[in-house]
């Protein structure tokens, strides 16, 4: 069972999350927040697998709580629930070891996707919302894409499809289904695919997977 923490200020968005969610058997909402503060607070009782936060929240705001969760309960991956309003934090999330981001407008789908990838040690993080991770981070996307080629050129033909999968979304499980391997080996692929990069975490890589095009637009 995937333990989720939901956190967001407003009581209907939290329903309707809450509600997709509890189609899947085997995702449970083990606490819900009003607030970043009252997030934390609960992550550390409750220890969850995921934490969904919405980066506007008050007392604490969600890319502070997401800092303090990664402090306090480093097991908890945290998954940034945006709008298409919220690109001006999007640089400031990936700094903060954030493990994706998902459109409260997205397709149910891609929560449910998103929530099971990240509790698998992937990353979240649909096309649709790749595209505007990258256009935020600014630069000419023809030589951001160039650059992002030329740096994942030192890779390995099996650890560029590792990258390309988890680009694509899918958990170190589905990954290593699809490949036929043991799910440590993409473990180690990633591990040292981050390392040689110099990447912080798994979504900076899905990041640039996107930008290097290893990972098709829908």
């Amino acid at each position: 069972m995937i333990k989720v923490l939901l956190a967001d200020d407003e009581t209907m968005i939290r329903a309707g999350v809450r509600a997709i969610l509890a189609t899947d058997p085997g995702i449970e909402v083990v606490a819900e927040a009003g607030d970043g503060r009252e997030a934390v607070e609960l992550a550390r009782e409750h220890r969850p697998d995921v934490a969904l936060l919405d980066i506007r929240m008050p007392r604490l705001d969600g890319l502070d709580a997401a800092e303090e969760l990664r402090r306090v309960v480093p097991e908890t991956a945290v998954v940034m629930l945006t709008t298409f309003s919220e690109d001006a934090f999007v640089a400031r999330a990936l700094g903060c070891g954030v493990s994706g981001f998902l459109l409260k407008s997205g397709d149910p789908r891609e929560l449910i996707a998103g929530v099971r990838a990240v509790a698998g040690g992937g990353a979240a993080l649909s096309p649709s919302v790749a595209r505007r991770v990258i256009d935020t981070l600014g630069g000419e996307r023809f030589a951001r894409a160039a650059r992002a080629r030329a740096r994942l050129e030192p890779l390995t033909g099996r650890e560029r499809e590792v990258v390309a999968l988890l680009g694509a979304g899918l958990s170190n499980q589905e990954i290593a289904e699809r490949l036929y391997v043991v799910e440590g080996t993409v473990k180690a692929h990633v591990s040292a695919v981050l390392g040689r990069l110099g990447l912080r975490n798994r979504v900076q890589l899905a990041v640039l997977a996107h930008e290097a095009g290893l990972v098709p637009d829908a």
